[in-house]
């Protein structure tokens, strides 16, 4: 199924990696999560503040049906077979050592490298993560009690992959890995454009 092929040899990691909106409606043990998210929390972050927070529902808790009501239809539509849904959040605050505080200019850089250590380790265990930005952010803030300080920046659907007929049939047709730019379409040397 995974057509993909790197430019320049990577480890199979990169490449097994994949958005699927196709997902089997199976449980997940707490304990398989937990080490997608000690993946992420191992993410490089400006002077290790690690901004990276998640709040996370497992498929047949009370919780679920919540979470999946704080993403755009959309994304709803298809999300509700995950085995759980994360939402992310960034600290946007620094705690300096003297008791005050300053603003991050990296909060939302640094806990997208968590989304993606998060990401890449999922199919290490036979699940996908699709981060999503089509979600209700004001709404999730309010819902899940988020402090000021913190940003909702995405959710996380993860789940075991399933054949995409299990989705509506709009979304069929678009239930492949997708490809990316050219290396060199998005390099350049010493000079943006040369």
């Amino acid at each position: 199924m995974n057509m993909r092929k790197p430019q320049y040899p990577i480890d199979p990691i990169f490449v097994r990696r994949w958005s699927t909106r196709a997902f089997d409606s199976s449980s997940m043990p707490k304990e398989d999560l937990f080490r997608l998210i000690e993946a992420a929390r191992w993410a490089p972050s400006a002077y290790n503040v690690q901004p990276w927070r998640f709040i996370y529902a497992l498929r047949g808790t009370p919780a679920f049906e919540r979470f999946v009501q704080l993403l755009v239809p959309a994304n709803a539509s298809w999300a509700k077979s995950a085995s759980a849904l994360v939402f992310v959040l960034s600290d946007s605050q620094v705690d300096r050592e003297d008791g005050s505080q300053s603003a991050s200019s990296t909060h939302a850089f640094d806990t997208g490298a968590a989304c993606a250590q998060l990401a890449l380790q999922a199919p290490l265990l036979g699940y996908q993560a699709h981060v999503m930005a089509g979600i209700y952010a004001d709404e999730a803030a309010q819902a899940l009690a988020v402090p000021n300080r913190l940003t909702v920046q995405v959710a996380i659907a993860i789940g075991r992959p399933a054949p995409k007929t299990v989705l509506p049939e709009a979304l069929q047709s678009h239930e492949i890995p997708s490809q990316r730019r050219p290396v060199h379409s998005i390099v350049m040397a010493e000079r943006f454009g040369a």
